[in-house]
């Protein structure tokens, strides 16, 4: 299915990807062959060849109105320091991860704790597409079509106790593997966390893949969380535990840097950065200086432009709880 998007931004055709729009022979090309393709579980009919490029939001009768970033955009631009400090760096160091086999541990105060193969991590949940805006602490944005599935459904399938507050998660810690572990930038695994009614929000999604294809290793795979109203640092990637834990986690930003990265981080143009100002964005690929806040020419809108989720923050002091 796909989401509904902010809906002010001005719309343009979306970016022409042969393998995204032609699911047909993608099928055809997958085939049966497990989680190994596991993004061929999550193709959405809506991606037919012949289907017009404006896609239409499900339930909404309205036009999706951002522009998909490029595949080539949204796999070299990443912030993935366990590949290094440097936007292209992640794509140039992360072919190292080895992704299959690959385990989750879920724990905590669930009824259901167990250790999951990816395939029967993932096999289980009806996958969907969803088209969502992401949005980085450093005032740049990407619109991408995830594949995945919501979290909710696997919590529910982990049955939560009355205990269960928060969700935290870590990624893979393999220093032999993570170049960038074996330094000191953050406390490693890297780590993040949620409240369990913010995991619980239908946007929320665990995500297996992009634009119709098996995540690259440098934008998370094989597996991350996706959420869409928060800054994207929120969004922990390669992740191989999900803990049902009645306190609020310790988060990797959050414990390098308190003073700047809060633990909610809810996409927020009145809350600035110490070192720059949130209230306006760029688009990647479509500036021509990645690391200047000067480009930055978009005004950010309140989560994201995702305005349904207010009501998980109703009576909050959004600038104390940043």
């Amino acid at each position: 299915m796909l989401i509904k998007k902010p809906s002010d931004i001005p719309s343009s055709e979306i970016t022409d990807e042969q393998v995204y729009v032609n699911r047909r022979e993608f099928m055809r090309k997958a085939g049966n062959i497990g989680l190994a393709t596991a993004a061929a579980l999550v193709i959405p009919s809506a991606c037919d060849a012949g289907v017009p490029k404006t896609a239409i939001a499900a339930g909404a009768g309205e036009q999706v109105k951002d522009k998909l970033t490029s595949f080539e955009d949204i796999t070299t631009y990443n912030n993935y320091y366990e590949f290094g400090l440097d936007k292209d760096e992640p794509s140039k160091n992360a072919h190292t991860l080895k992704t299959s086999p690959w385990s989750i541990v879920v724990d905590g105060h669930v009824a259901k704790p167990a250790t999951y193969h990816l395939e029967d991590f993932v096999k289980p949940h009806k996958m969907e597409d969803r088209i969502y805006r992401l949005r980085c602490v450093e005032a740049w944005s990407m619109v991408i079509p995830w594949l995945g599935f919501p979290m909710a459904d696997l919590i529910k399938r982990v049955q939560p106790t009355s205990k269960a507050k928060f969700v935290a998660f870590t990624t893979l810690h393999d220093p032999k593997t993570m170049p960038g572990q074996r330094s000191n930038t953050l406390d490693w695994p890297y780590k993040e966390g949620l409240r369990l009614d913010e995991a619980m929000h239908p946007l929320t999604i665990f995500a297996t893949g992009l634009y119709g294809k098996p995540l690259p290793n440098q934008n998370g795979a094989p597996i991350r969380v996706v959420i869409p109203w928060k800054y994207g640092f929120k969004s922990i990637k390669s992740i191989v535990k999900v803990s049902f834990v009645e306190t609020q986690p310790r988060t990797a930003w959050n414990d390098a840097a308190p003073s700047e990265y809060g633990f909610y981080s809810n996409v927020n143009p009145t809350v600035d950065h110490p070192r720059w100002s949130q209230a306006k964005e760029r688009v990647a690929g479509e500036y021509t200086d990645r690391l200047k806040l000067r480009n930055a020419t978009r005004d950010t809108q309140m989560f994201n432009g995702y305005s349904e989720v207010a009501s998980l923050y109703a009576g909050m002091d959004l600038r104390k709880f940043y």
